[in-house]
């Protein structure tokens, strides 16, 4: 197998090409606003997806009386962003925004997405090689969010939806949101799960003092509730079409899911009648972005999981990492197919990517 990162520079007289062959260590190629780096994989030219990226609509966000933070969210002017698309390897961004908007009474809700959604296709229309984005809805009126997701898809050219880890307090499987989940089945487009923290805990001491573990603990935590509910309330069995990608690698979940599993048999009576199979066996019709910081740990998630339900993040702008291709690419026990579903391939199906 042989894997490398091209990068081509333009100049006035033409195009000059340097190459840096990258074997399972090496080094991501250095930012420079002239250079765009091009994975090659086995010697073929590979489409590259980041679905965990973010950005804001200041129009929209006003709206709540918010300013976007920070500047890097800005989708105004580009250039650094796809400066840093552009070093990493990046060549599609799969735009989304944490929901911020879910307190909002309807008719305030009604309008924010509504500008959000515009601003989002508009950003897309403008770069429509680089960008595709994910619809925001008001999953707090779950009647209002399916009919926004529709107009979204159908009438703005939205790939899929972004959602919170809960809605104010409120678990993803409740009854009251089936709505919102039929539409999304019947579009056949990816849902893109963003936790928000976990709200319970951050009342009480337990996730206070250094380590930021509202976020370091919090967020994967509330993936790993959600997805936990969505498994075992039988949302996934009443709504089996369902393409739906959790953030941060699913938080928790993929690395103890047996437990899921052992649950049901140390304690029968407290599963049932859903879900109709293991809970473990979930996990393979879910996605999961590769946002686990080592080869090994992506590694284990794929042991879980299966490679075909991996695809690549970034979690832009925000400096988790700047390495997710190398991450992908140095990663043990993977085909060259396998990179290419996972740098671009799986991510460019589910969001209608050529």
């Amino acid at each position: 197998m042989s894997v490398s990162g091209e990068v081509h520079t333009s100049h006035p007289t033409g195009i000059a090409f340097m190459s840096c062959s990258m074997q399972a260590t090496a080094e991501p190629v250095a930012a420079s606003k002239a250079r765009r780096r091009e994975v090659v994989v086995n010697g073929r030219r590979v489409k590259t997806v980041d679905v965990h990226a973010h950005c804001g609509i200041p129009a929209a966000m006003a709206l709540m009386g918010l300013k976007v933070a920070p500047h890097a969210l800005l989708m105004s002017d580009t250039s650094e962003r796809l400066e840093a698309m552009d070093a990493q390897g990046i060549d599609v961004e799969a735009l989304s925004i944490n929901p911020y908007w879910y307190g909002a009474e309807r008719d305030l809700a009604a309008e924010l997405i509504a500008i959000q959604n515009t601003g989002m296709a508009e950003i897309c229309a403008a770069n429509p090689d680089r960008f595709v984005a994910f619809a925001s809805v008001a999953l707090q009126h779950p009647a209002l969010a399916a009919e926004q997701l529709e107009t979204a898809v159908k009438k703005l050219g939205l790939r899929g939806v972004a959602v919170g880890g809960s809605v104010n307090g409120e678990e993803l499987a409740t009854e009251k949101f089936h709505p919102f989940w039929a539409k999304a089945e019947a579009l056949g487009v990816l849902v893109f799960i963003h936790p928000q923290g976990t709200k319970e805990l951050e009342g009480t001491s337990r996730l206070k003092g250094s380590g930021l573990l509202t976020n370091t603990i919090g967020n994967p935590l509330e993936t790993t509730i959600a997805l936990s509910h969505l498994i075992f309330e039988g949302t996934l069995d009443r709504f089996p079409g369902l393409k739906i990608c959790a953030a941060h690698g699913g938080g928790y979940l993929p690395s103890y899911a047996a437990r899921s599993d052992a649950v049901c048999l140390t304690f029968p009576q407290t599963c049932g009648p859903l879900p109709k199979k293991k809970p473990t066996e979930y996990l393979k019709q879910l996605y999961f972005d590769s946002i686990v910081f080592t080869p090994e740990a992506l590694r284990h998630l794929i042991a879980e999981t299966g490679p075909g339900q991996i695809v690549m993040g970034t979690d832009y702008p925000y400096p988790w990492t700047s390495t997710s291709v190398d991450h992908i690419l140095a990663t043990p026990g993977l085909s060259d197919a396998d990179h290419v579903a996972i740098l671009g391939g799986t991510a460019a199906r589910l969001l209608g990517i050529k």
